[in-house]
């Protein structure tokens, strides 16, 4: 699989907005069927999946393999082919006193063709699971998945190759550059999951079309605690959250706010919650993630100096392997909002914990930050929630 050109990326667009123009928009029968044939070859290839998975990260669960890319693949496109039919209605709207001689309705149609631009993290289901919207949808498609994760996009590009004509749907692969131009195509929608830097130049290079884009983006996270909750059920589900793909999850918890009469006590709950989901520690686990690179085990190994060398109390929860990318569960408390690990979003196993003394300043304090994708509270004050 060859890397794409601008030449190739306009050539594939034309075809496809040609054959979109000239079919028109697709049935629902024809729709349900691309949805079972894309979820059947899916499930035929899910080993390869899983391997090439594995292939890309160095060292990656198997079982998070499942859980996080191809049952929530599966599962929405079962959910598209169920209610797909009642989203493809027309629906009546009331008419105002000025136009009552007239109907209204509202008719959802397909807007031609549609880019998608996946991310490294969860490179299967953040492609396919756009791609089958897209497809419900009524739309034709080029996708564009991470240059970081070589051999899931080969994977990705056999099954669409096996299910869809290349006039219909098309995988395109490449550096930045290319990502750059796939950008500044004029598709009818752009569809972009990743970074906020990486967003901003998507929108830009999309503005120029006045192409519509859909941005799912990060952030920094945050996980309330109210003071009094148990802090083993909190630890338990944070721990979770965090080192799934070893913490390389867009809605990862980013940082903890904790009373600070509770500090010391999540402090010790989370050590032993990450203890009991990780026995056989992590570097050659076969249930912990690597992290994906070289470049992104040494940013994080740089938050966490940066962060020891001012002061920070830093708590590593097992043995590291630099050559293999795979970073342990690190902990830090006495963290200030000045540090780096605060500046910019972590995406992976390291955690931050700061301290409130009322829900007003934690609020408050989160408040005066850009919004998050995410924010997880514990407390059974429903008032307070």
């Amino acid at each position: 699989m060859s890397d794409a050109t601008p030449a190739d990326l306009n050539r594939i667009l034309d075809r496809q907005r040609a054959a979109f123009l000239q079919a028109g928009p697709p049935d629902l029968k024809q729709r349900r069927t691309d949805l079972r044939r894309l979820k059947a070859e899916i499930l035929q290839r899910r080993t390869e999946i899983v391997h090439a998975l594995k292939t890309d990260f160095g060292q990656r669960s198997e079982r998070e393999s499942a859980i996080v890319e191809l049952i929530p693949l599966v599962q929405s496109i079962n959910y598209m082919i169920a209610h797909l039919g009642h989203w493809m209605k027309p629906e009546r709207r009331h008419v105002s006193a000025y136009f009552q001689c007239g109907r209204a309705w509202v008719v959802r149609q397909p807007v031609g063709v549609v880019g998608i631009i996946a991310p490294w993290n969860y490179p299967v289901s953040l492609a396919l699971v756009p791609l089958a919207t897209a497809i419900a949808a009524g739309n034709r498609a080029m996708l564009k998945p991470s240059e970081f994760t070589p051999a899931t996009s080969a994977v990705i590009d056999e099954i669409v190759r096996a299910t869809f004509p290349a006039d219909q749907i098309s995988v395109v692969t490449g550096n930045g550059d290319v990502g750059a131009a796939f950008s500044a195509l004029p598709f009818d929608h752009i569809l972009f999951t990743g970074s906020t830097a990486v967003g901003k130049k998507v929108a830009e290079a999309a503005a120029r079309n006045l192409t519509p884009v859909t941005l799912e983006l990060g952030g920094k996270s945050p996980v309330v605690i109210a003071p009094g909750f148990s802090m083993q059920q909190v630890a338990e589900r944070v721990a979770f959250g965090k080192l799934t793909n070893a913490g390389q999850t867009c809605i990862a918890p980013d940082y903890v706010l904790v009373h600070e009469d509770d500090r010391d006590a999540f402090a010790a709950a989370y050590q032993d919650a990450v203890k009991k989901l990780h026995p056989g520690g992590y570097v050659g686990s076969p249930d912990y993630t690597a992290i994906l690179n070289q470049h992104h085990y040494e940013r994080l190994s740089g938050l966490i100096d940066n962060a020891e060398a001012q002061g920070v109390q830093v708590i590593r929860l097992g043995s590291d392997s630099a050559t293999d990318h795979v970073l342990a569960p690190v902990l830090l408390l006495n963290v200030t909002t000045q540090m780096a690990v605060m500046q910019e979003e972590i995406f992976g196993p390291v955690l931050p914990v700061l301290t409130y003394r009322t829900l007003d300043e934690a609020i408050a304090f989160i408040n005066a930050r850009p919004r998050p994708l995410a924010l997880y509270y514990f407390g059974d004050n429903r008032v307070e929630r």
